[in-house]
């Protein structure tokens, strides 16, 4: 295990990937600066300055979350075949374009379409950032994923802070500074990457088989077709449901199931962001490379179940120990977090074969926008619509998936290290069927 030199801010100021990921840190941080602030903003902006209704602002925002699904496997194709770099930096400029059309743009038509390229350009941009890190920090990547994790709930919380007083000024004028200055911090941030120098390490494509001279190649692998990583992507969605359960589930719970006050729901967020920031590099330690990792999945289900049993079983009180029971809920939902974000990518690119690894993640990282569309219609329509019953079955179906997902994680393992067979002999005038490549 990579050896790890003091606390947050020391490896703050000396990150795995020296200077550029020192910068990509701090590009990161403002990019999430941004979003904070339009995340913060954005169903107000739409419902007072673009004048559209409840029920057109949920199709908005929830066709556009389908929308970006398609963000990460696109940005995993791209990046096997153009610099990793380049396509981060056209990401953002995307995003600035698409900002300052909704400026312009008042028809929902017109909005739908601006939303959905946003949403495409913030997930692509997202599998790029993790492709880059992966690529320049090597075997330290999880350290640099717990720096990543602890620097973008820094920068949402400070974007929520500059979004609350734009909000409480409530003039249109106010709103559209939100929305420009959310694009100003996505044009920092391309400057930022700009001064980075493309990682080494990457796999795109060099010669093609039928250019003269070339030595022939076996094509790379496809994740398509690759059905043991296709069981981790699909696995884990589940394993990424923390995310829903702490923005819809708890408060969506506390307001229409428990006597709890209203005023307790931004406290979910700050007792996220705050653990976030303060445990994520020590969580990331103990969890470093890929069979700690898969143990991380096992204690991500333990962690939600018993968060799930807590909303269940803790909530049929008084307005106090409902109180006290979903704040509980909270920061146990938070420490399935803090072991989600280490598995979730370590995973993700200790199971995928290293000269396809820029098209594996991109169709890993589908997983959590999967869930972001999913989740919450999940969690409203089944959950808690089943009341506490419905928090235990979820609580005990994510325990048992993570199983699940543990199990299939180190057989692919083990078949990855082990030997490759040596190939049976061609009988004469026969040929040799071959086995897929990776089948774990």
């Amino acid at each position: 295990m990579a050896q790890h030199g003091g606390g947050l801010l020391a490896q703050l100021r000396r990150p795995p990937g020296g200077r550029d990921g020192r910068v990509m840190l701090l590009a990161q941080f403002l990019d999430r600066t941004g979003t904070g602030v339009w995340a913060a903003a954005s169903v107000l902006y739409f419902t007072f300055v673009t004048r559209l209704d409840a029920r057109q602002v949920g199709l908005l925002l929830g066709v556009a979350a389908v929308a970006g699904i398609a963000g990460s496997p696109l940005a995993g194709h791209l990046a096997e075949r153009f610099p990793v770099r380049g396509l981060l930096i056209g990401c953002h400029l995307v995003r600035i374009v698409t900002m300052g059309l909704l400026l312009v743009c008042d028809g929902f038509t017109a909005l739908l379409a601006v939303m959905a390229v946003t949403s495409l350009g913030e997930r692509a941009a997202k599998t790029l950032e993790m492709l880059f890190a992966t690529r320049s920090t090597g075997e330290r990547r999880s350290t640099y994923q717990a720096l990543t994790r602890s620097a973008a709930n820094a920068g949402y919380a400070l974007g929520a802070g500059i979004a609350a007083v734009g909000l409480a000024v409530g003039t249109t004028d106010a709103y559209r500074a939100l929305v420009l200055g959310n694009a100003l911090s996505f044009a920092v941030t391309a400057v930022l990457v700009w001064r980075t120098r493309e990682p080494s390490g990457g796999g795109r494509v060099a010669a093609r088989a039928d250019t003269p001279g070339a030595p022939a190649q076996e094509p790379a692998p496809s994740p398509w077709r690759d059905r043991g990583y296709l069981r981790f992507v699909l696995l884990d969605i589940p394993m990424s449901l923390d995310d829903s359960v702490l923005n819809v589930g708890l408060p969506l719970w506390l307001v229409n199931h428990t006597s709890a006050p209203h005023a307790l729901v931004p406290a979910f967020l700050a007792i996220n962001t705050v653990l976030v920031v303060v445990l994520q590099l020590r969580v990331s330690a103990r969890a470093e490379g890929p069979h700690r990792a898969a143990a991380a999945v096992t204690l991500y289900g333990v962690a939600m179940s018993t968060g799930c049993a807590v909303v269940a079983l803790g909530t049929a009180g008084g307005a106090w120990s409902a109180a006290a029971a979903l704040l509980v809920a909270a920061m146990l939902v938070t420490a399935a977090e803090l072991m989600r974000s280490v598995s979730s990518w370590e995973l993700a690119v200790s199971l995928a074969p290293e000269r396809a690894r820029a098209s594996y993640l991109g169709v890993a990282g589908m997983a959590q926008s999967v869930q972001k569309s999913a989740g919450p219609l999940l969690l409203t329509g089944a959950v808690m619509a089943a009341g506490p019953a419905g928090w235990l079955t979820l609580g005990a179906a994510v325990a048992g998936l993570s199983v699940v997902q543990r199990r299939s994680c180190e057989r692919r393992l083990a078949a990855l290290a082990a030997p490759p067979a040596e190939p049976p002999s061609t009988p004469p005038g026969g040929a040799v069927d071959r086995a897929p490549e990776l089948r774990a």
